[in-house]
């Protein structure tokens, strides 16, 4: 069955879907002799498809892999840093580090931690990353001072970023460990650059430590920084269905 180039790609653990759209408007894709457009079709059952020169075939898709990765501090959710500096997929088994695929599942910031999903299966990547499916994200942060009850609610209610409204967001005070500073948990459902930092300091509380503990409902729970564990068959199974059902993710946490 005939299938946009850019899903085949990410289907076959090439590229993630919006890489797969980079190759092909970079002209490095060509099916059955010809540069590809971008959007064009092909049925890889009779279409010859070539990267770079070389004819990509079934045999050449990796096993597929679904990991969870507790990100330690001073690293980058990238695959190559141009700056040498450590990348998420340094972390993986050596033998998943090449010509596998792997990429990680959105971003956390070079200087936060927790959960970061770490997959070859680019289509169900750039499912879970499109905004239409709002899949929560739940954060542990410290920010500094002690916010008061209404601006808890301006966080709550989204603010203005970059000129447009954040979406409403679940935020809760856990404790204040001292006066100089206060835990919260954060729940988004929208994922812009770098949004609970800002927010916070645009409130007056500037974030000291951003963990994420939750994607969706798979848990960081105990495993430790710079680990790295499988997904088990129904962890991915609820992925699946918040990609098939994305309405149902806002009700699962609230």
């Amino acid at each position: 069955m005939a299938e946009r180039l850019q899903k085949i790609l990410a289907q076959w653990g090439v590229a993630s879907r919006r890489h797969a759209e980079g190759l092909i408007q970079a002209g490095r894709v060509v099916v059955n002799g010809e540069v590809a457009e971008l959007g064009q079709k092909a049925d890889p059952t009779c279409d010859r498809i070539q990267l770079d020169g070389r004819e990509l075939t079934r045999r050449d898709r990796p096993q597929a892999y679904y990991g969870l990765l507790n990100k330690p501090l001073r690293t980058v959710s990238t695959c190559q840093d141009p700056q040498g500096r450590r990348t998420v997929l340094d972390l993986l088994p050596r033998e998943l580090q090449q010509d596998s695929g792997i990429h990680p599942v959105g971003r956390l910031d070079y200087n936060s931690t927790g959960a970061l999903l770490l997959t070859n299966d680019g289509d169900l990547t750039y499912q879970l990353t499109h905004p239409r499916h709002h899949l929560p994200k739940i954060y542990r942060v410290t920010v500094k001072g002690q916010p008061s009850a209404d601006i808890i609610s301006r966080w709550q209610q989204g603010v203005h970023l970059s000129g447009r409204p954040t979406a409403p967001a679940q935020v809760r005070v856990l404790a204040s460990p001292s006066s100089g500073q206060t835990e919260l948990e954060v729940t988004l459902w929208e994922g812009r650059n770098r949004q609970i930092r800002r927010t916070a300091s645009l409130l007056g509380h500037p974030v000291q430590r951003l963990h994420r503990i939750a994607i969706g409902s798979i848990q960081l729970g105990t495993l430790k920084p710079g680990q790295i564990r499988t997904l088990t068959h129904a962890e991915l199974e609820q992925l699946h269905q918040i990609v098939m059902n994305p309405a149902d993710s806002r009700e699962a946490i609230e």
